[in-house]
């Protein structure tokens, strides 16, 4: 290969006059000299056995980040209040934490609504701890995102919608009790599996029985729940934040690498480091939400 005649275009990519031999025949063409690929940044994600949402994950990260999964051990439980202390058992995210750090994450989320609120904020806090001991630079834990933008938004009274059973529903109330937010009205699902098969309808349906004229906000559990595209129409309708387990984990994870966030949510986008942020009390009243809008994911409860 012969390299005749570098000369750069204004405004273009540098270009390369280029000779090359395919067959025995001469060829002239050019190569373009591309810079790339995109710097990567990674988030490290510790998932429970049972995620089926990776696809909704990456919607909430920009191009320059990956995101690098690693799961807890399977357990042969439904989805109880058994199940999300097996699964946020410490040694098995220190176990996880190590199998991601290779291709160097900047923070590792243990991406778990239910393992991270089960045992109270006390424990939560120790996730977080495990998880950075075990070789992590920086972490985050799902309901540890939720207690961090309320109390950045300063919200007080919240509803709350979950896809378990009534005992592990209450865990959560007593954990928001325990970061001063009241729990205002509830709803719950009683699933014990298969929760990434719920259909958006039936989703959008439960938030709105699930609201609450008193509830600044409302808060959608479990991140194997798909609820990407329900934000922005259920926030329009209501007038009040709808935050939602992946949102928030990502949120967080993007705040701590300085990057924009992505995705639905425009009350997260008020969320800003240093900026002293105050609840917002002009809530619009609902209008039709227009349920047939939305599309559902393939599969439908």
């Amino acid at each position: 290969m012969i390299v005749n005649n570098p000369r750069k275009y204004p405004g273009a990519l540098d270009v390369c006059q280029v000779k090359t031999y395919s067959g025995g025949r001469a060829l002239d063409f050019d190569f373009l000299t591309f810079d790339g690929p995109l710097a990567q940044r990674g988030i490290g994600v510790i998932a429970p056995f049972d995620l089926a949402l990776e696809r909704e994950l990456w919607r909430w990260v920009p191009m320059e980040v990956s995101l690098h999964l690693a799961r807890t051990p399977y357990e042969p439980v439904p989805v109880s209040m058994e199940m999300a202390r097996l699964v946020s058992d410490q040694r098995h995210l220190a176990a996880a934490t190590r199998d991601v750090l290779h291709v160097e994450p900047e923070v590792v989320a243990y991406l778990c609504t239910s393992g991270s609120f089960v045992n109270g904020v006390d424990y939560e806090r120790s996730l977080c701890k495990a998880i950075c001991e075990a070789g992590a630079p920086d972490a985050v834990t799902t309901s540890g995102a939720l207690a961090e933008v309320l109390q950045q938004l300063g919200t007080r009274n919240i509803s709350v919608l979950t896809p378990y059973d009534g005992d592990l529903t209450r865990k959560l109330h007593d954990f928001l009790a325990e970061l001063g937010v009241h729990t205002v009205s509830s709803d719950h699902l009683g699933l014990g599996g298969g929760i990434w098969k719920v259909s958006y309808r039936t989703i959008a349906e439960r938030i709105l029985a699930a609201d609450h004229s008193a509830a600044d906000a409302i808060f959608v559990s479990c991140t194997n729940l798909p609820t990407y595209d329900l934000i922005e129409p259920l926030e329009t309708a209501l007038g009040k934040p709808v935050f939602t387990a992946n949102q928030l984990t990502m949120w967080a994870c993007l705040r701590r690498m300085g990057l924009p966030v992505v995705g639905p949510g425009r009350w997260l986008r008020e969320v800003t480091p240093p900026a002293d942020i105050t609840p917002t009390t002009d809530f619009r009243p609902p209008p039709d939400l227009g349920l047939s809008t939305i599309s559902p994911p393939p599969e439908v409860l």
